[in-house]
């Protein structure tokens, strides 16, 4: 802890005054950094700072609220200490309208200029004029050779049937790409920022239907998105799927029965 609150001190040019520890993501470290000068800010690890930035950027370029990127490096992301400590259930349309916002904002092609990953698992996101091409190729298909055999047969089955599935050229919209609740900071019943984003270009119902995974968005959340597009239930567990290959991976195979279940459910 101390060596990352010392890097993100350094970056902002002043002496480190004090530093603790931030209950975060599993997969990188967290500080919050006061410095000698007065100011306050939150540094935080992982393998790619700097790509980091570049998605907190493009959030906050869309005009949904996101920490301000204050300095990044190869070692430490320094950013914007927000407001929190609220809790989502008072929030509900305030996150329908803030994630509206993000999907409108829009790109050329299905994916991300950088590569990514969540901790050891990578995240291809090279360019893509398909979207069932890059769903299948980027998000399915790549998590196959770290599967059991039999489970990898049912995700190339369904992947060989995404175009039958899925809608060929949705509109790109900017995704947050890992938003669940622990990811979003909420302060006095509103949204503060979207955090620890994954983001690249794709269809906007990827992030509904990770929201609802873990977390439970009231009517009031759908009222104030908008309609949703015609057969997005049956997309549903088809776009889950990828968060729970990635929970399996990382995290074994209690993952194991969701990763059964959506597949069944997307009829794989």
């Amino acid at each position: 802890m101390t060596r990352l609150a010392e890097a993100g001190a350094a970056l902002l040019g002043s002496a480190l005054l004090k530093a603790r520890g931030l209950h975060g993501g599993s997969l990188s470290q967290i500080v919050h950094i006061t410095l000698a000068d007065g100011r306050e800010a939150i540094v935080k690890g992982g393998a790619a700072p700097i790509a980091e930035a570049a998605m907190l950027e493009a959030i906050a370029a869309s005009g949904t609220p996101a920490p301000a990127v204050l300095a990044a490096s190869g070692e430490a992301l320094v950013i914007e200490a927000m407001p929190a400590g609220g809790s989502l259930n008072e929030a509900w349309a305030g996150l329908g309208l803030v994630l509206a916002k993000l999907h409108a904002a829009k790109g050329r092609s299905y994916g991300w200029a950088d590569e990514y990953a969540f901790g050891p698992v990578a995240i291809a996101n090279g360019w893509m004029e398909s979207w069932p091409g890059f769903w299948a190729e980027r998000r399915l298909l790549a998590h196959c050779p770290h599967l059991a055999p039999a489970l990898a047969r049912r995700v190339e089955a369904l992947a060989a049937d995404l175009q039958n599935r899925l809608p060929a050229q949705p509109p790109v919209s900017l995704l947050h790409g890992d938003l669940w609740g622990g990811n979003i900071l909420i302060a006095r019943n509103r949204v503060s920022a979207l955090i620890d984003p994954a983001c690249y270009y794709g269809h906007a119902e990827v992030d509904i239907a990770m929201l609802g995974l873990f977390d439970r968005p009231s009517p009031a959340f759908y009222e104030a998105y908008g309609a949703l597009e015609p057969g997005h239930e049956e997309r549903v567990a088809v776009y889950r799927l990828w968060p729970a290959l990635v929970h399996l991976r990382l995290f074994g195979d209690g993952y194991r029965p969701l990763t059964a279940q959506l597949l069944s459910e997307a009829g794989a």
